[in-house]
């Protein structure tokens, strides 16, 4: 899933050498994965009004499904 989330991101972004993905537990058994990016790059990857993080969050709940996990993107 990690992988997942730093290919998608290393997509997007014009310096994917400081995209980065740190792991943590959430609550009602979930995983939150916060996405770090440069500064330059944040735009990029949230889209305008939000389409993109909201893509990237769906791809992700819907790759989690076939796992059988609950998964949460934040942006920092």
């Amino acid at each position: 899933m990690e992988e997942l989330l730093v290919s998608i991101a290393q997509g997007l972004v014009e310096d994917p050498s400081q995209v980065t993905v740190t792991k943590e537990d959430g609550e009602n058994e979930s995983i939150v994965y916060h996405l770090h990016v440069a500064e330059n790059d944040m735009g990029r990857v949230i889209g305008k009004q939000g389409r993109i993080a909201k893509a990237i969050r769906t791809v992700m709940r819907a790759a989690a499904t076939r796992n059988n996990e609950k998964v949460v993107v934040e942006i920092d």
